[in-house]
């Protein structure tokens, strides 16, 4: 049972990527899926629900990744860099989910607003964690954590467009580097 689910998803997870939300039906899902339509309904109600499914996988891989990322490395200076390259890099990959925090046509799904909800607060949580550890380590000296973590998620999502939608070829990890090179001789202990 569970292997159909995850084969609707998957395939459902590809459709989406190359036609979006509106352009994709139930009847390619199910014909994509090479099973018939009522299976997909025993399923799921809808292909908003199938999309609300991806979108929430896609969000926990990013999440999974993003953990992974910052429990490698060790200082809280490599957490952050850990933290936003990996964001950027697989944020791309991600194609469902990244148009699902973009996408202003998507605002009138509420599935999708509780989804950047959900993700601007872990954000949020995550980076104030790693500020807390570099003020407590003393690398940092963030006067206020809470709105740091709120300005460094804001500014993140602002590079999205210009490093992830533009793809003109740069090297993101380099400009990412020199971003925060900036940013860390801001936030140093001097």
């Amino acid at each position: 049972m569970e292997e159909k689910k995850e084969r609707i998803l998957s395939i459902a997870q590809k459709i989406f990527a190359r036609f979006g939300i509106n352009k994709t039906t139930m009847d390619e899902i199910a014909k994509m899926a090479r099973m018939g339509k009522a299976t997909l309904y025993y399923y799921f109600k809808s292909k908003e629900d199938i999309f609300a499914e991806v979108i929430h996988k896609e969000s926990n891989i990013l999440k999974q990744k993003l953990s992974e990322a910052i429990n490698k490395v060790k200082t809280p200076k490599e957490k952050i860099t850990a933290y936003v390259l990996t964001r950027m890099k697989h944020l791309k990959e991600l194609v469902n989910y990244y148009s699902a925090l973009t996408d202003d046509y998507l605002d009138h799904y509420s599935f999708v607003e509780k989804e950047r909800q959900n993700f601007t607060h872990y954000e949020m949580d995550t980076l104030k964690n790693i500020l807390f550890a570099g003020n407590n380590e003393g690398v940092f000296q963030v006067k206020d954590v809470d709105v740091t973590a709120r300005m460094l998620t804001i500014a993140l999502k602002g590079l999205e467009y210009p490093l992830i939608i533009e793809d003109k070829a740069v090297d993101i990890e380099t400009e990412i580097n020199l971003m925060l090179d900036i940013l860390f001789k801001g936030m140093e202990k001097r």
